[in-house]
């Protein structure tokens, strides 16, 4: 069975742009998992939180993220050859929330990270880690998505991932 989006009662004519109100309401209630992005592109670590990874290709492994262009750490990925990506568990909602201020040095105690051998940071006691090389950045209204290979994966045993839903940090 087809359904036309046009006879849906709730469809939006197609003259009216979306609101940002309503744009930002909508995907504040769809939940998505809770990533930090760490890279350096040789000025020292540089790391944001993110939850909008999203699994692109299994042959080969590619994945992508969302950076904002005005992001403090966009000058660093722009310039890095690789990026790691924290997967975070439920009881890490103060690297989400460390990793998400701006103006602060969000590698400084608390935090503890180490470098992998090629360089990269990578956050301690998270529930996986992703390192990725970067193979594209496409320009998207006010981002930057990111397209990266996987070039190495760890995960812990039984990971409990930090969800984002609504303002709010969640965990299964």
């Amino acid at each position: 069975m087809t359904i036309s989006l046009s006879s849906h009662p709730a469809a939006p004519s197609a003259a009216r742009p979306v609101e940002p109100d309503l744009f930002k309401q909508i995907f504040r209630s769809y939940p998505g998992g809770v990533v930090v992005v760490t890279a350096d592109s040789g000025a020292g670590p540089a790391g944001f939180t993110a939850t909008s990874l999203t699994s692109v290709s299994l042959e080969p492994p590619l994945v992508s993220f969302g950076i904002a262009k005005g992001s403090s750490s966009w000058p660093h990925l722009e310039r890095a050859d690789s990026v790691v990506v924290n997967f975070l568990g439920s009881a890490q909602e103060d690297l989400a929330r460390r990793f998400a201020t701006s103006g602060i040095d969000r590698f400084a105690a608390p935090t503890r990270w180490h470098r992998l051998p090629q360089g990269e940071p990578v956050l301690d006691g998270v529930a996986g880690w992703l390192r990725l090389t970067v193979e594209q950045f496409v320009p998207a209204g006010d981002a930057h998505i990111v397209v990266a290979r996987v070039a190495e994966a760890w995960q812990a045993e039984d990971p409990r991932p930090l969800l984002f839903r609504n303002g709010a940090y969640l965990s299964l």
